[in-house]
């Protein structure tokens, strides 16, 4: 991202989202976007999936998809739709799964719209975090945390190049977000993704291998973490 804005029109004025941001981020890397509500945090996940458009400036995912990326509407184009479904993967604060399939069912299902259903895979995702035993039970049978590490499996399912959170243990205790990142670090480190989550909790930060803080839409520092042994 290169001088990214996002501004919005108001009864009481433009408010700059994001004013100015820019960075770049690694292949495996795990970043974690640090600040206070109203920062600008989820507008810049946002715009970091192409699901907001931004008002001004460049974003370029991965050098040979540069032009394609910046010549399109990004948030009602066929070309992005495509984009983020091959590309991103996305973990929510609430978990989105679907009540009347089973576990394993609602990873199959993700696979299966992306084109790469994968029941052998789907069970070594679900073992992956934790829920090797749980693939027959519905997500009303199991706990907050349990469902949260569902949601990892079923969003890197389809092999997606970044994957992104927003507060996603923000529902959960400390002891159940511990394990919930501990799984998530765990599937990201096997399978090479890179990760962007958005927190407001320090706690979560030895997890990343590298830290953003972010403040009325600036950064306001970048630093590398070297917790590259997170577990």
């Amino acid at each position: 991202m290169e001088n990214l804005e996002r501004h919005y029109e108001t009864p009481a004025g433009v408010v700059k989202a994001l004013d100015g941001v820019s960075f770049e981020i690694d292949e495996g890397e795990r970043v974690i976007l640090l600040g206070p509500s109203g920062s600008g945090k989820t507008t810049l996940l946002n715009c970091l999936s192409a699901l907001d458009s931004p008002t001004g400036g460049a974003y370029t995912f991965m050098s040979n998809q540069k032009e394609e990326l910046n010549a399109v509407p990004r948030n009602n184009s066929e070309k992005m739709t495509s984009f983020r479904r091959e590309n991103i993967g996305y973990v929510f604060q609430f978990f989105n799964l679907l009540q009347d399939l089973t576990v394993l069912e609602n990873i199959l299902l993700i696979q299966e719209l992306a084109g790469k259903k994968d029941p052998s895979r789907a069970r070594e995702l679900l073992k992956l975090v934790g829920l090797e035993t749980e693939v027959d039970r519905f997500p009303g049978e199991i706990s907050g945390g349990q469902q949260q590490r569902v949601a990892i499996a079923r969003s890197i399912a389809k092999r997606p190049t970044l994957l992104l959170g927003d507060e996603l243990t923000g529902n959960l205790d400390t002891e159940t977000s511990n394990k919930v990142m501990e799984a998530l670090v765990s599937a990201c480190k096997q399978e090479n993704i890179t990760s962007v989550f958005v927190t407001h909790d320090e706690g979560l930060v030895r997890y990343a291998t590298r830290v953003i803080r972010i403040d009325s839409g600036k950064i306001v520092s970048d630093e590398q973490t070297n917790n590259d042994s997170s577990e």
